[in-house]
């Protein structure tokens, strides 16, 4: 087995393991670097870009550096090196756990218990449940499916196929730290803008690739292409509007509108505005979607991550030429 086939064999091996185990039910690495990187911001808080900056730096960069050094370590040995990247494969997609909570909040809509859903929405994202009615509940499913799908897998893979575990590792940090302080309150506008700008270059390519490949799987294609063209700009996320206007288009469903996330109300752009308003069966549409995308989306690195693994076989060799200074001149 060739070292430019490493990430195909172990991303697979790490998204069986997620399908059949789900995340890590204690000590899960990410729950791990949140700690850390609290610790950090403890320190290193000031309301300001620069310390934001060094934060997003001594985090991210360490994620990265752990993924090296790890890869490293298990160089000389075929098998270890794919165990290791199933292993961190496993450790930052959440796709089973994503399917898990949107079944849960479906489960209890289905039921009529929408105070059970309000209560169990947080887990997938920050809105404020007691704002929602049964409909809005099924619509902030239904985007949170679109948008983590990107997030929690695609992203992640796709970083993976170009640079290994710490492409996977250093992806997981920066969509963390994101998620930790690159939201707008006034603690964070200034020391987060460097973690939400990092995410959203991060997020770019991900999201892009969601999207195509929700085109491709979802019932509407065109209806898909059409969404994502006409909607996805008026977006505030550059990342989430291509995901969510393509599910929404391949869905036949209308997202987008308004919400509200701690007591602040926002006017979204509607996405899909052609289709109907959002029921609770589209959450196990959008799930199984999603899960196609996923599938997809793991072919697609897979057979890019050998030209990449070349590329990087390649330029090891390279520097190890000149560092010993057997080049030619």
């Amino acid at each position: 087995m060739g070292a430019d086939r490493t990430f195909a064999y172990g991303a697979a091996a790490g998204l069986l393991g997620d399908l059949l185990f789900g995340d890590p039910r204690r000590g899960h690495p990410v729950a791990v670097f949140g700690r850390a990187a609290s610790a950090v911001e403890r320190v290193l808080w000031r309301d300001h870009r620069t310390a934001g900056a060094l934060h997003t730096a001594v985090c991210a960069g360490g994620a990265v550096a752990l993924g090296a050094l790890a890869s490293h370590a298990v160089r000389r040995s075929p098998a270890a090196s794919v165990a290791l990247t199933a292993a961190a494969t496993w450790t930052v997609v959440g796709g089973t756990s994503l399917v898990r909570e949107a079944r849960a909040v479906a489960a209890a809509l289905d039921a009529g218990d929408v105070e059970a859903a309000r209560e169990r929405l947080p887990h997938l994202c920050g809105r404020d449940p007691q704002a929602l009615d049964e409909a809005g509940i099924a619509r902030a499913v239904v985007e949170s499916v679109a948008e983590n799908t990107s997030d929690a897998v695609v992203g992640a893979l796709v970083w993976g196929a170009v640079a290994g575990v710490p492409g996977l590792l250093g992806f997981r940090a920066v969509n963390t730290l994101d998620a930790m302080v690159g939201h707008k309150s006034p603690k964070y506008r200034r020391y987060g803008w460097a973690s939400a700008r990092l995410d959203d270059v991060a997020g770019w390519p991900g999201a892009r690739l969601t999207a195509a490949l929700a085109v491709l799987a979802g019932g509407d294609p065109r209806g898909a292409v059409q969404a994502w063209q006409q909607d996805a700009g008026a977006h505030p996320s550059p990342n989430a509007g291509p995901v969510e206007a393509s599910f929404a288009g391949a869905l036949g469903v209308r997202l987008g509108g308004v919400l509200s996330y701690g007591g602040r109300v926002e006017h979204r752009p509607v996405l899909n505005d052609a289709g109907r308003a959002v029921q609770v069966a589209d959450v196990e549409r959008a799930v199984r979607l999603a899960r196609r995308v996923n599938a997809l989306a793991l072919a697609v690195c897979a057979v890019g991550s050998v030209p990449a693994g070349r590329a990087r076989h390649r330029l090891r060799g390279h520097l190890r030429t000149g560092s010993t200074g057997r080049g030619t001149s």
